[in-house]
């Protein structure tokens, strides 16, 4: 079955602890520009969001530097951006379900962001070398399913997201062609509102780790279980 099957990871709360890089740099935009800053960044940061459809730090930053031109720590801020440790954030043994996903398909990376600081943090994490490469980046990934299915032809899909949203938009294109697994991890994975709003994954993780616990008939949808952790 190799190469009939290929697996979409998403990176952000699926892979690497997004949560975490994100807490980290309030903790540093507190400590370098202070309280009422570090607050007006994340305003600036979720109109970006509102407008564009994704998370662009970069732009808020530069939205930032347009209210504050002469702020003499600005600089700070981008070195913490770039130089950020993200390989120190991949999740506990997501690296094991990326190789055991090719052991059983292919592995691909199916994000959604800009187009400066998401690859730059794939690159930098590791995660670019961990699937040869194969890395798509789009504004919205749910909508350029035909794209994916042009470069990476397969008999079936599973995609791999935190996202119930997304989980469900790719499901109603591709129908019986993907299953979808939904590591519970994140904020987004453990939002009621969001949990009320979709239906859940066809596989439901606790972490992405528990991924290597599936065998391959359950992600063809063949009647193959997972383990109980898996099931949960």
């Amino acid at each position: 079955m190799r190469k009939n099957v290929v697996f979409l990871f998403d990176v952000d709360n699926t892979l690497l602890d997004n949560d975490r890089v994100s807490a980290d740099l309030k903790h540093h935009l507190e400590k370098e520009v202070g309280h009422e800053r570090q607050i007006r960044y994340w305003a600036f940061f979720e109109q970006l969001r509102t407008e564009l459809g994704y998370a662009d730090y970069l732009g808020a930053l530069q939205r930032y530097r347009a209210e504050y031109p002469r702020d003499p720590h600005l600089l700070t801020v981008s070195h913490f951006l770039l130089e950020y440790p993200f390989a120190n954030r991949i999740f506990p043994n997501a690296l094991d379900a990326v190789d055991y996903a090719r052991e059983l398909g292919q592995a691909v990376i199916l994000s959604d962001g800009d187009v400066v600081f998401q690859p730059h943090k794939i690159w930098h994490s590791g995660l670019f070398n961990a699937v040869d490469g194969n890395v798509l980046i789009y504004v919205h990934k749910e909508l350029e399913l035909q794209d994916v299915q042009e470069r990476y032809p397969a008999e079936h899909y599973v995609l791999i997201d935190d996202k119930l949203r997304i989980l469900s938009a790719v499901k109603q294109v591709l129908k019986d062609r993907v299953t979808t697994v939904f590591p519970k991890q994140g904020h987004y994975a453990n939002d009621p509102k969001q949990l009320a709003m979709y239906p859940p994954g066809e596989i439901n993780l606790p972490r992405i780790g528990e991924l290597v616990n599936c065998n391959l008939e359950s992600f063809l949808g063949r009647g193959g279980a997972p383990n109980a952790a898996a099931r949960a």
